[in-house]
């Protein structure tokens, strides 16, 4: 039966990749393991390897085409089959694309239809589930903010057997940024909750079912698959593996359920496996499963060319052999566990979504925005006697760092090209100022944006800011409240850090970070006074912003805090 080779996700955040070469033709015979082309993603170029073995019958995308995660991109299945009917509408232009390759096959795919096509029709009738007459609707984890690749279902408010209206919660949510509420859409009976709270759900996984008391949901929940039950926890942990490759690993489970590994055989694999510099040679998508399951790659024998590990070798893997193998050295471990037993003096947690979400997109900002910093001292005199005239008459109380925000709009005014972001093949210069406010949480970092910063009053920053960080502390910032930021300011002087340096929040072009006044000798006049003096360092990315535009910018920001009437001008 042909299979539908389809573009996986090879990253978190990869949301499409481009075919950099195809490594086989139409017509090639093709073996589980082998390399079907080499694919870019967002992060590095990657090899496509199939999961089958047959012919490949069919290659949509050209060379250098752009493809988006889970598109159709090749089918593989024996010579001269028909695969139009088993990929529906995904191949309505596969047999045109394809005719003059197959014009040399012709005579012989008479013969060879008939043959192929009988035994597709056991399959496909168990595959195949009329859900158009199932009155249920299937409640997957939405994306709710931009950077989202998974959420924590922190509790139900619902359980299994409740009645729901359009608008009522089901659960909250804990994404990357803040704990959210999960809406029902949908006017019935809870049927079904397939994550139990606590658990980490990907984007677009299924976790409820919602229709009339009794609909047959459990058909629903099958009806889109080809694999089989066995198969839908799998497609749920790993993002990588979509409905093709599903069937095709379980295909090749079945048909060489008779490899088994043999003890002392194990040697010989671990040879062919390290043969290049003693690199275990294995796929990334095997790589990821083995490490979510707790495997060491050098136990397992490949099946592939050379000895290769792919993901077939790690489903069909039986610990017990290496159990045999590893006796001995467990033996005497008893022994040894009281001398062990202070290495255990720790606790591990798991990671929480926000700082996931953190070291995904400051080390993406860290490693590919080349950072250059410009340090600045700043007399905060007059600032000082302004704040407090100003907060004698002001609605609420002005901050430091209320004034810092104002300043810093004032002067990305004066220089555009400071207030800009890096998007790859251009450079966008953004005409309004929002500016991004990095506030401490208890898991992390979060950035609620001022917008428009540049046209509101001191007490209009003051009151948005407090208002703000309060939502923040408390995780309950909305997306828009987060999204947006032209510019970002950091500021640690409450803290008595006189100086430091920030990753910049990507997209935008800078960051500035923000440290203490202190008190220190500083010459007026010819003569040598006590004044209070504030350091900044601006962190810039050199691909948009240039040491000058970076200064100019820094030396406007200056003069106007040292003059803050400016500022109100």
């Amino acid at each position: 039966m042909a299979e539908a080779i389809r573009m996986p996700k090879m990253s978190d955040t990869m949301t499409e990749g481009v075919i950099a070469s195809w490594l086989k033709n139409v017509g090639d015979k093709v073996s589980s393991g082998d390399i079907l082309a080499e694919v870019e993603t967002d992060k590095a170029t990657m090899e496509l390897e199939s999961y089958e073995d047959g012919t490949l019958l069919y290659i949509g995308p050209k060379k250098g085409e752009s493809v988006p995660v889970d598109a159709l991109i090749a089918v593989i299945g024996k010579e001269g089959e028909d695969f139009a009917a088993l990929l529906g509408g995904d191949a309505k232009a596969a047999p045109a694309a394809n005719e003059p390759k197959e014009e040399k096959a012709s005579a012989p795919k008479k013969e060879e239809v008939k043959p192929a096509a009988a035994k597709a029709e056991a399959p496909a009738a168990k595959t195949t589930v009329d859900t158009s007459n199932i009155k249920a609707s299937v409640i997957r984890m939405p994306k709710m903010s931009d950077t989202m690749t998974e959420g924590v279902l922190v509790n139900w408010l619902k359980k299994t057997g409740d009645k729901v209206k359009s608008g009522d919660v089901l659960a909250e949510v804990e994404t990357d940024k803040a704990t959210m509420e999960l809406e029902s859409y949908e006017d019935g009976t809870l049927l079904y909750t397939g994550v139990t709270a606590g658990d980490s759900v990907p984007v677009d996984a299924v976790i409820a079912v919602i229709g009339e008391e009794g609909a047959d949901y459990k058909a629903l929940l099958e009806g889109g698959s080809s694999a089989g039950s066995d198969d839908t926890q799998e497609r749920q942990e790993n993002a990588q593996t979509d409905e093709a490759i599903d069937t095709s690993v379980e295909a090749a489970r079945s048909d060489k359920s008779d490899e088994v590994s043999v003890p002392a055989e194990a040697p010989a694999a671990n040879e062919s496996q390290t043969s290049e510099g003693g690199r275990i040679k294995a796929s990334p998508l095997a790589k990821k499963l083995a490490k979510e399951k707790g495997l060491n790659l050098a136990d397992i024998k490949g099946s592939a060319e050379g000895g290769r590990i792919v993901l077939r070798d790690i489903e069909n893997y039986k610990p017990a052999a290496a159990t045999q193998q590893q006796a001995a050295p467990q033996q005497s471990k008893p022994a040894a566990a009281p001398a062990s037993a202070p290495a255990a003096d720790f606790e591990e947690v798991n990671v929480s979504q926000m700082r996931k979400v953190i070291a995904r997109r400051l080390s993406e900002s860290k490693f590919t925005a080349p950072h250059f910093y410009l340090t600045m001292e700043i007399d905060m005199d007059k600032a000082m006697e302004a704040r407090a005239s100003m907060n004698e008459v002001s609605p609420v109380k002005i901050s430091f760092n209320d004034l810092v925000i104002k300043a810093a709009a004032a002067a990305l005014r004066q220089h555009p090209a400071v207030n800009s972001s890096w998007l790859g093949d251009k450079i966008r210069y953004n005409k309004q100022i929002n500016i991004g406010v990095a506030v401490a949480v208890e898991e992390g970092l979060l950035v609620p944006v001022v917008r428009n910063a540049d046209i509101k009053s001191l007490s209009a920053i003051a009151s948005e800011v407090k208002e703000l960080g309060g939502k923040a502390k408390n995780k309950k910032l909305q997306p828009a409240e987060w999204e947006g930021n032209t510019f970002t300011i950091s500021n640690l002087g409450m803290f008595g850090i006189e100086e430091f340096t920030a990753i910049i929040n990507s997209p935008d072009a800078c960051i500035m970070a923000v440290g203490a006044i202190k008190q220190k000798p500083v010459v007026r006049n010819g003569e040598i006074r006590i004044g209070n003096v504030m350091k900044v360092t601006l962190s810039c990315d050199h691909r948009v912003v240039d040491g000058a535009v970076g200064s100019a910018f820094l030396q406007t920001f200056k003069n106007l805090l040292e003059n803050p009437v400016r500022i109100l001008v």
